[in-house]
């Protein structure tokens, strides 16, 4: 495969990340990648795709800043595009929370390598944490982990209290490819649980590693891909088709806008729904047209450094 997807964080105080945006929207550009970037004061989280020389060359600009000298890639091959456009936004967060006051890069929860993690998981004295968003969990996650029903990760500081009946456990907890946790493991420390773990790299590097075992379903991820398989030890697939209940791994956005529900919908009642979630949806007059992907990619808004919008905040 000719082309590669690179997902990525790094919690790092940047001094101007207006220009900083800029100037790194300015590389993208130069080495046709695509994708999703978010720029804040607190650092950098982006995935995107490219050939492998240009990922390749994008790494090593990214590597020569020493301010992301601990900044790990997760790549993945594939044989184009994952992404239709560029998006390098400026926001308050790299991953969006009600937790602005936590410093992940000064104090987080201790990081578990793939194999740390395989090996503890299943202890008596450990709790699996999930801190990933509903429709995420529901397509896949590790065997007997802890959800804790998140429609977004801002309410993730309000399930905490759930959390009370395992404080005397480690907690492990895991998202896509780590951005979360290192909030969320932070925060718990805060609220003064006392042995609280990440696994580094989440469940991409777990897949990476050591072949993704007991994690059941498959992970979210946030490109064209939709989904991708982690798991070659044991798979399994635990979505059910919102419409029939037949088991079905594939997660679509319903076709009307007014509604656009995440959920799983397999090929055949796609078809038969044309995308929608309901036979109501796919009667409504705004419904958009279904080509079988059931996916519809915002459209950019042609911004590009050299327009010069220093207050645009994408």
């Amino acid at each position: 495969m000719s082309y590669q997807v690179l997902l990525y964080y790094c919690y790092t105080p940047i001094e101007n990340p207006e220009q900083f945006r800029d100037e790194h929207h300015r590389l993208c550009l130069d080495l046709d990648l695509r994708g999703r970037i978010i720029v804040a004061a607190e650092g950098l989280n982006g995935t995107v795709s490219g050939t492998r020389e240009a990922c390749a060359g994008y790494m090593a600009a990214v590597k020569a800043d020493p301010r992301f000298a601990a900044l790990e890639f997760k790549i993945d091959e594939v044989e184009a595009h994952t992404f239709q456009k560029l998006h390098v936004r400026l926001k308050d967060e790299i991953v969006h929370s009600s937790l602005r006051h936590v410093r992940p890069h000064e104090k987080t929860g201790q990081h578990l390598t793939p194999q740390e993690f395989k090996e503890l998981k299943d202890r008596d004295d450990v709790v699996v944490v999930d801190v990933r968003s509903d429709y995420e969990y529901n397509l896949g996650r590790f065997k007997n982990a802890v959800t804790l029903d998140i429609e977004n990760f801002r309410d993730f500081p309000d399930r905490v209290e759930r959390l009370q009946e395992f404080k005397d456990k480690k907690i492990l907890t895991y998202c896509t490819g780590g951005v979360k946790c290192e909030k969320a493991s932070a925060f718990l420390l805060e609220q003064g649980f006392e042995n609280v773990y990440q696994l580094h790299g989440g469940i991409i590097k777990y897949g990476h590693e050591v072949g993704g075992e007991d994690f059941d379903g498959q992970c979210y991820v946030f490109d064209g891909r939709v989904a991708v398989d982690v798991n070659t030890v044991n798979p399994t697939v635990i979505s059910r088709c919102h419409h029939c209940q037949q088991p079905s791994p594939r997660l679509i956005n319903c076709a009307n806008p007014h509604c656009n529900a995440h959920l799983p919908l397999c090929e055949s009642c796609g078809e038969l729904l044309a995308g929608a979630c309901s036979e109501a949806c796919a009667a409504h007059p705004d419904k958009r047209p279904y080509d079988g992907t059931g996916t519809y990619p915002k459209i950019s808004n042609h911004y590009t450094p050299a327009q010069g919008l220093a207050s645009y905040r994408g």
